[in-house]
């Protein structure tokens, strides 16, 4: 996939601190790594509990539960982050 890839990160409510909404502080990690390589990062609101689906060109190549993702950061020591940054490396 060239630089620059229009990336659609979207993710769906989760429980924290027993309240259950739209939070983006576990994609702290994820945006900075998809940012970081010069794709655009649009964030997405689903309905699906604890999801987080990355689309390239109408294509998941990525999904996962938002709950394994590191809280905050900038997703260098998360391997899920990694995953997610060579799924959309080799999206077409």
């Amino acid at each position: 996939m060239p630089k620059n890839a229009l990336v659609t990160l979207r993710y769906g409510p989760y429980r924290s601190c027993g309240v259950v909404e739209h939070c983006a502080f576990r994609l702290q990690g994820l945006r900075a790594v998809l940012e970081e390589d010069g794709h655009q990062v649009i964030l997405e609101e689903i309905p699906d509990w604890n999801d987080v689906q990355l689309i390239v060109n109408g294509e998941t190549v990525f999904q996962c539960n938002i709950n394994d993702l590191d809280f905050g950061g900038d997703g260098k020591l998360d391997p899920l982050c990694e995953e997610a940054r060579k799924a959309v490396l080799n999206a077409y």
